[in-house]
């Protein structure tokens, strides 16, 4: 499995082009997108470049390379526009034994986990913040991993505009404006 993962596009043509190339450039099989495509919501300040309807127009060709969950900003209206399913809450990704829960983030999350077997690995965006966390079992949860790409287009906490590349079980965070690895695991 390669595949390479984005969130928190939110609009920004400028970075949906530097995304696209990325993919191109990364030989990856598909393009998880991990919701908040087009809108920026009330709470993000306009990315660079916001222009939804050409977000639209450069994703759209790709429709069937690309899996995607809905984020928060996502609404019926967007999938009248968008060529691949939009509104799922998550999909189920299994690698191997284990099992990859992808999400937006702003249901299922750290505090509010989905059900995951020993070795899963809850895959969300929303935050804004590439990382990535493995934690020991509990009395409340198994072992698990979280992962986090992210945001292409509105980062938070000074990270970088980030995206993942994820191939034979490794996750390599690569910045957007440099192309150089941020982080792997």
């Amino acid at each position: 499995m390669n595949m390479m993962i984005a969130s928190d596009l939110h609009g920004s043509a400028y970075y949906c082009r530097k995304m696209m190339e990325a993919y191109r450039e990364s030989g990856a099989d598909r393009l998880m997108l991990l919701g908040d495509i087009l809108y920026h919501g009330p709470r993000n300040d306009l990315p660079r470049d916001y222009a939804p309807k050409e977000v639209i127009a450069m994703l759209n060709p790709m429709a069937n390379q690309i899996l995607c969950v809905r984020g928060n900003c996502e609404a019926e209206v967007d999938q009248m526009v968008l060529d691949f399913p939009v509104l799922a809450e998550y999909a189920l990704i299994l690698d191997g034994s284990r099992e990859i829960f992808v999400t937006h983030g702003h249901v299922y999350n750290e505090q509010n986990l989905p059900p995951l077997a020993s070795g899963d690995v809850l895959l969300h965006g929303h935050t804004h913040v590439p990382i990535f966390q493995a934690h020991s079992k509990t009395e409340d949860h198994p072992a698990y991993t979280y992962v986090n790409p992210g945001s292409v287009s509105i980062p938070k906490e000074d990270s970088p505009h980030t995206y993942i590349i994820y191939n034979q079980g490794v996750f390599r965070w690569y910045d957007l404006d440099t192309g150089e690895m941020y982080m792997e695991h």
